[in-house]
């Protein structure tokens, strides 16, 4: 099986409108830079997108907002992104804020084969409306239901071309449990290797789970907010 793609156009050309994402990244560290343009210069629509935030207003998928391509986000953060606010405050866009570690959780069960699990988190606030809540060593927890996707986009460091990858320090964060959630997983990398070459004991996500891979280019890393101390 050729897993290895000539481009990000070509990786995504089959993803459908109303099509279920993930796309990895927090904030800005991580994104599948180069997925997201081609998704943005294809001009589906209608999608449903999970990821932890949205990127910033003119990066990530903040160019998938202001284009009008997404119809709902699930996610656990808007505060760096005003037109992801704007859209949601304004009914435009459909918004499921879920805490930060039960989407991580949410994500990693729907790799698993897990239909769900319960938690602590959000017992007796908004989240927990409309949804079960059982006791547990006299402890109320919330039942949350597990996340897959039609396609996860997911960015690593390295990959060969069998699909394996390894991620780099905090640039590794939603994108090897997004990767098992996708029924395609499409991955871009900064450097593409032969089979044989990546150390196994290194490797985050094994090919297995990976069914299309690109070399990344132009990579930006962006920072969000830099803050720095006056000398």
């Amino acid at each position: 099986m050729n897993k290895v793609y000539a481009s990000a156009a070509e990786a995504v050309a089959d993803i459908p409108d109303g099509a279920t994402l993930m796309a990895g990244g927090f904030g800005l560290c991580g994104i599948p830079e180069n997925l997201i343009l081609a998704l943005r210069d294809k001009g589906v629509r209608g999608l449903t997108v999970v990821s932890n935030n949205a990127g910033v207003d003119d990066w990530g998928l903040g160019l998938l907002l202001y284009t009008r391509q997404i119809k709902k986000m699930i996610s656990s953060y808007v505060g760096e992104n005003k037109e992801f606010e704007r859209q949601y405050l304004s009914g435009e866009l459909e918004v499921e804020l879920c805490p930060q570690g039960t989407l991580a959780e949410r994500i990693r069960a729907g790799g698993a084969g897990i239909p769900a699990f319960f938690t602590p988190t959000g017992v007796g606030t908004k989240v927990a409306e409309g949804k079960d809540t059982r006791w547990f060593d006299g402890r109320p927890y919330v039942l949350e239901s597990a996340l897959k996707a039609d396609f996860s986009l997911v960015k690593a460091w390295k990959g060969d071309t069998q699909g394996n990858l390894i991620f780099r320090k905090t640039a590794r964060n939603f994108n090897p449990m997004m990767a098992t959630a996708g029924k395609v997983t499409i991955a871009e990398v900064e450097e593409l290797v032969q089979p044989g070459e990546l150390d196994p004991d290194q490797i985050h996500t094994p090919g297995i789970f990976v069914q299309r891979i690109l070399l990344g280019t132009g990579y930006q890393k962006r920072i969000e907010r830099r803050t720095v101390r006056e000398g």
